[in-house]
């Protein structure tokens, strides 16, 4: 990893311009010819300042989030970072935060120092949200992620959402709201927002979307309306996957066949992972290593947890991932890779894959924070590396427009292909 000059331990920091330049604050300088440049006629009015109350509370966030990496992060090193000249820069900036939009970004680019893509600051705003995801909301309708450059990418557009009716496109980036709004702060019911969106071909797409309040989106759907094939879409691993699981594996026969869709799914619990592993591989199976901050190699073994099912169902597997399937979206298929057990299709996963836990902040946000280093059985570090499917199929936008699933057909091929080629039962 490279970690900027400035943040390598045991080398000075140039304080002043660091923040500066991190700030916004020297957006454009006069130029200078051997001599002081002439001072702007123009007057330039003076950032606003915050309340002494959002000071403090701002001083407290910033202060437990800066402590929680220190002591608690899963490399004791923080991959070469010297996270006290990070303090040194970031701390005058996150003080003079006015809001929670600015406060978040300024926390969420010292966690960037880390190249770490579960270290996130989350707003109290979108702390609620994430907590509000399976009760009736307002809505846009999209799922956002953060991308390298600071935008928001498009992952997901809900069908007969306000985004979904003004053409809002999975892809495109969310690039600057006109309103000031943005995915740190709240959504309001009938409360019209500008947005400027940029398409994948460049293009600026300005949209007015006015959230309206919709009912949640059920974590897991089963779909069995093709014959012989029942599809298992898992939107993340929450609480009760693997009994769920379990109950609609139980009511299916063995010839059946089964595809899991983790696609555009962002992770979970790590007891869930381990449940749908147990699902499809036998009991007390070592799957992968997780190693603490202390040094210490936990080897990770299969536990029963896929409901009454008492045996690891036979069926055929296949199962889908794609660019935005993170963390246990990833661990899962990894280890059913390893195991033969299934067939991997679809497009590589971003390998976002520490072991991370949540620490709540003072002012209701939230902090990730990678805990344990993670590796699978056969000893492949995912981190960066991703999982590399065993078919490629990728969607297109045509394929989207038409509403077609070219990756869900190509599983469900590969399936097929798989039980012809292994021939029928012997009979006994």
């Amino acid at each position: 990893m490279s970690v900027p000059g400035r943040y390598r331990s045991g080398l000075l920091t140039p304080r002043r311009l660091a923040v500066a330049v991190a700030a916004g604050i020297l957006a454009t300088l006069a130029p200078v010819s051997g001599a002081l440049a002439e001072a702007p006629t123009a007057a330039v009015s003076a950032p606003a300042a915050p309340t002494p109350e959002r000071r403090v509370m701002n001083q407290r966030v910033f202060d437990r989030v800066w402590d929680e990496v220190r002591r608690g992060y899963y490399d004791p090193k923080l991959h070469g970072v010297d996270w006290a000249a990070a303090r040194t820069d970031y701390r005058p900036q996150a003080l003079a935060a006015t809001n929670d939009a600015d406060l978040y970004r300024v926390l969420d680019r010292m966690l960037g120092l880390l190249d770490d893509s579960h270290a996130r600051a989350m707003s109290p705003a979108v702390t609620r949200r994430q907590d509000a995801l399976r009760r009736r909301r307002p809505v846009l309708g999209v799922t956002l992620s953060p991308d390298r450059e600071g935008a928001w990418r498009i992952e997901r557009v809900r069908e007969g959402s306000p985004a979904d009716v003004a053409g809002v496109q999975i892809g495109w980036r969310l690039a600057a709201g006109a309103r000031g709004w943005s995915p740190d702060l709240e959504l309001v019911e009938g409360q019209p927002l500008s947005l400027d969106f940029t398409d994948e071909v460049g293009a600026v797409r300005a949209v007015e979307l006015t959230p309206r309040i919709m009912d949640p989106l059920p974590p897991f759907v089963a779909d069995a309306s093709r014959p012989g094939v029942l599809v298992l879409r898992v939107e993340g691993f929450e609480p009760g996957l693997g009994d769920w699981m379990g109950a609609r594996l139980a009511e299916v026969s063995p010839e059946t066949e089964v595809v899991v869709d983790l696609r555009s799914n962002p992770g979970g619990l790590l007891r869930e992972a381990d449940a749908v592993l147990s699902c499809f591989l036998p009991d007390r199976s070592m799957w992968a290593v997780r190693t603490m901050r202390s040094g210490r190699a936990v080897n990770m073994r299969i536990r029963r947890g896929c409901g009454d099912l008492e045996a690891p169902a036979p069926n055929s597997l296949a199962v889908l991932i794609d660019g935005a399937s993170r963390s246990a979206a990833e661990l899962t298929p990894a280890a059913l890779q390893e195991f033969g057990r299934a067939v991997v299709v679809g497009a590589k996963t971003p390998g976002a894959v520490l072991i991370s836990q949540n620490t709540t902040l003072p002012d209701g946000g939230r902090l990730s924070l990678s805990r344990a280093d993670f590796v699978t059985a056969r000893g492949v570090r995912l981190e960066k590396r991703g999982v590399t499917p065993d078919i490629v199929a990728e969607i297109t936008p045509e394929d989207r427009r038409i509403g077609r699933d070219t990756a869900l057909e190509a599983a469900i091929a590969a399936l097929r292909t798989e039980r012809s080629e292994a021939g029928p039962a012997p009979s006994l």
